[in-house]
C-alpha cells in the first residue's frame, strides 16, 4: 500500500505543476484539462471503518451477541456427508438454551427444533448416505467473536460412528445496525478495494485469519491488507495485476490468509469495503444469519 501512496503523491505533484503551467500561459478555455477524480485511498477508508466501529454502540451490541467464527456443524470425521433419517427426531425438551463463554458471560437464546438442525445438515441426494438414527440435546464447543463458547447442540447418532454429529441448536444473533455505510462506487471502479466474501478459518490462537475473496479472469489474483487497532482488525481486499484487455465476466474464489501483528482476540474483524463485520461462512457460502 505504501507504493500506491507514493504513486499518488507523484501524480498529485504532476497535476499541480501542470495546473501552474497552464495558469501562466493565460486563460484560454481550451487549455483546461480535466484529470477526473483522484483514486480513492483504501487505507483512509479502512481507518474510517475502524473509527466508526471502535467504541460504538454497534460494537458493544456485537460483543454481547452470539456470532460464530467456526462451523455450526461438527462431523464425526471432519467431513460433511450426505444423510438419510430413519425414525423420528425428539421434540424440544425446553424453549431456550444458554451460550456460555469460557472467558465469562452467557446469553440465553431460543432453541431450534431437532428437525431444523437436521435440515441444515441435509446435503441433498441421499444416495450412498450415512443413516441418522436419533438425536439428543447436548452441547458443543465453538469459536465465536467473543472467544470459545459452550453452545447448545443437537447430537445426532450416525450409523458407523462412535461419536455424534453435532449441530448448534441456537441461531446466531442478528447483526447490529451499522455505524458506517459501504464504500463509494469509485473504490471498486478503480480496482483499489473489493468485498471480503467470507471468513472460513481463524487459527486456534487467533494468529492467522483465512478469508475468501472473489477475483476475475484477467488479474493475477486477490490480496488482503490489514489495519489493526485496539478494537478491530480491518481487512482491505483488492486484486493485483489487472489486465485492461478483453475479459470474460467469470469470478473465482481465492483463499487468502493474513497474520495480524497481534492475535485477533475479541477484536472485531471488519471488511473495509462493506463497513461490516466479515461473516463466517462454510465452503458453500456465508452464514444464514447474514442472508
Amino acid at each position: 500500500m505504501r507504493a500506491v501512496r507514493v504513486h499518488r503523491v507523484h501524480r498529485a505533484c504532476l497535476i499541480a505543476a501542470l495546473a501552474a503551467l497552464l495558469a501562466a500561459c493565460g486563460s484560454d478555455s481550451h487549455s483546461i484539462v480535466d484529470y477526473g477524480p483522484a483514486t480513492p485511498d483504501p487505507e483512509v477508508r479502512a481507518r474510517q471503518v475502524a473509527a466508526a466501529w471502535d467504541g460504538s454502540p454497534a460494537a458493544e451490541a456485537w460483543r454481547e451477541g452470539y456470532h460464530p467464527m467456526a462451523d455450526s456443524s461438527q462431523w464425526p470425521d471432519g467431513t460433511p456427508q450426505k444423510l438419510t433419517l430413519r425414525g423420528e427426531l425428539p421434540a424440544l425438551p425446553r424453549e431456550s438454551g444458554r451460550v456460555a463463554w469460557s472467558g465469562g458471560g452467557s446469553l440465553p437464546l431460543p432453541l431450534l427444533p431437532a428437525r431444523t438442525a437436521y435440515d441444515a445438515l441435509d446435503l441433498g441426494d441421499p444416495g450412498a448416505a450415512r443413516t441418522v438414527t436419533g438425536a439428543r440435546l447436548g452441547t458443543m464447543t465453538q469459536l465465536t467473536s467473543r472467544g470459545p463458547a459452550t453452545v447448545p447442540a443437537w447430537l445426532f447418532t450416525v450409523e458407523g460412528y462412535d461419536t455424534p454429529l453435532k449441530r448448534a441448536a441456537v441461531a446466531p444473533s442478528a447483526p447490529p445496525e451499522r455505524p458506517i455505510g459501504p464504500a463509494a462506487e469509485e473504490f471498486q471502479a478503480n480496482g483499489v478495494l473489493s468485498q471480503v466474501d467470507r471468513l472460513v478459518e481463524v487459527s486456534d490462537e487467533g494468529r492467522s485469519v483465512t478469508v475468501i475473496v472473489m477475483h476475475g479472469s484477467c488479474d493475477d489474483g486477490a490480496r488482503v491488507d490489514v489495519l489493526e487497532t485496539d478494537g478491530s482488525v480491518v481487512l482491505s481486499a483488492s486484486v493485483t495485476g489487472v489486465d485492461d484487455g478483453p475479459c470474460d465476466a467469470s469470478l473465482h474464489a481465492e483463499k487468502v490468509t493474513v497474520r495480524p501483528a497481534a492475535p485477533l482476540g475479541d477484536r472485531m474483524l471488519l471488511d473495509a469495503f462493506t463497513g461490516l463485520p466479515v461473516p463466517y461462512g462454510s465452503a458453500e457460502g456465508p452464514s444464514l444469519s447474514w442472508s
